[in-house]
């Protein structure tokens, strides 16, 4: 399990003025996704096809804020999504939804920590 902080994601009540926002404030590009129209996919320094192209930042979403997502979330990378959804409850945390594929890209997946904070796991595909 590598444990890094690998995504984050920043609910939004209007998709254009959170964008504007971030652009304008942090310069951060966003894209919104092709297959998924109320989500944002924003690129926090340079990146390729592969994600950030020099070490020390990660990029992220903007999504409709949702039952699930009231606040911003951070994702973890994760070998095993299974098996860490396993020690999370093992450890008194609590899956949230289901584990759900993304394309061909991975799995993700939500939980809660002990402290409420809801958190996201995710797995590469093999």
């Amino acid at each position: 399990m590598s444990g890094r902080v690998v995504y984050f994601e920043i609910p939004f009540d209007e998709s254009s003025r959170a964008r504007a926002f971030y652009h304008d404030v942090f310069g951060w590009y966003a894209q919104s996704a092709a297959e998924a129209p109320d989500y944002t996919v924003v690129t926090t320094g340079p990146s390729g096809d592969d994600g950030p192209v020099e070490a020390g930042f990660i990029n992220g979403g903007l999504t409709a804020r949702a039952d699930l997502l009231l606040r911003p979330a951070i994702t973890i990378d994760v070998v095993d999504i299974d098996g860490a959804l396993a020690e999370v409850e093992k450890h008194g945390g609590r899956m949230v939804g289901t584990k759900s594929p993304v394309g061909d890209l991975g799995y993700a997946a939500y939980f809660t920590d002990t402290e409420g904070n809801l958190m996201g796991l995710w797995q590469n595909a093999a």
